[in-house]
């Protein structure tokens, strides 16, 4: 697609997504928020697995983080919900460090066992700590407002998570297409070869697993006032594959390809509940073949297609060179 007709596509998408709540009725209006948050989240991890090859199976503790975080400032110390967004976010940071700093050493099976192992640990955290409410979580979290209009209907939480979806893909989009960006990229295909150019593969990977904790934070934060309670069990390992399943699905380091995979994660599920007995078992079915017919993902990205044509291909192989990642690692580094 030419650039003019990205450009209309893009248009005509925020168009249709801005007029949604006028066109359905508040039960798909429901789905598609749910498919916003799977966005922002994806989103999220699409920066630590796709860019930076970390195979991550327990990013729903980044999520449970945000939410409790919010939970906590608003219900006991009363606190604006805006206020807890920056809190929630260096907190989230913090972790992020915390968890990764002794884990990003390790390499593939074991990252991906170490970090289901830690979301794990938050999660029962959470059970267990008085001030998230043990069990039972915390209830009664006071509902936003701007000035003196209170957000508490289906359609104000639905434009609320539009516009921090739409802030989440710019700023992957950005990152994905910077020299951090690339730096990210050269570890996920070769760690030992972007460390011999001068890359510094820890630093660069602590970022993208912040980067990504920070993104979460901010979905579980909404996700929180949304709901008004917040549990454990929203937070379990179920959450972590659902959200690796929406970027797998719509392939790795691809961002409209993440978008796409979030929306059918959440909306295929609905389709088939007229085979109630069956849907899961055809979703199922669904991905297994998508698995063996398109490994790469419906959507995937540009670089891991090998069809780019012209100046795009001649760019992604010059980026490629080692002389720009000599480049790029020195400026990453600095």
């Amino acid at each position: 697609m030419n650039p003019l007709g990205k450009k209309l596509s893009i248009i005509l998408l925020l168009v249709v997504a801005c007029c949604l709540p006028f066109l359905t009725n508040n039960y798909w209006l429901d789905v598609a928020t749910l498919a916003l948050f799977y966005i922002v989240l994806a989103q999220g991890l699409n920066v630590v697995v796709g860019f930076a090859g970390l195979l991550d199976l327990g990013y729903a503790a980044f999520f449970a983080v945000g939410a409790y975080t919010t939970g906590i400032l608003m219900t006991v110390y009363q606190w604006s919900f805006w206020m807890t967004l920056p809190v929630s976010m260096v907190i989230a940071a913090v972790v992020g460090v915390i968890i990764g700093a002794p884990t990003l050493r390790l390499r593939s099976d074991y990252l991906a066992i170490v970090t289901l192992g830690f979301g794990e640990i938050i999660r029962i955290l959470a059970i267990n700590l008085d001030i998230t409410g043990s069990a039972s979580g915390i209830y009664g979290i006071p509902r936003p407002s701007i000035g003196s209009y209170v957000l508490a209907g289906q359609m104000d939480f639905y434009y609320l998570i539009l516009i921090i979806a739409i802030l989440a893909v710019l700023a992957v989009k950005r990152l994905g297409s910077s020299r951090i960006g690339r730096a990210w990229m050269y570890i996920r295909e070769d760690e030992d070869a972007a460390e011999a150019m001068g890359i510094n593969r820890i630093k660069m990977k602590l970022l993208a697993y912040s980067i990504g904790a920070v993104i979460g934070s901010l979905g579980g934060s909404v996700f929180a006032v949304k709901m008004s309670a917040i549990a454990p069990l929203s937070f379990s390992f179920t959450q972590s594959i659902m959200i690796l399943l929406a970027v797998v699905l719509g392939g790795l380091g691809s961002i409209p390809g993440v978008v796409l995979g979030a929306v059918l994660v959440i909306a295929l599920p609905e389709l088939l509940r007229s085979v109630e007995d069956w849907r899961y078992l055809i979703f199922g079915v669904a991905l297994v073949a998508m698995m063996l017919f398109r490994p790469q993902g419906l959507w995937p990205a540009r670089y891991e297609t090998g069809k780019d044509t012209g100046h795009e291909a001649d760019a992604v192989r010059t980026e490629g060179s080692d002389r720009d990642v000599q480049l790029d690692s020195e400026k990453c580094n600095a």
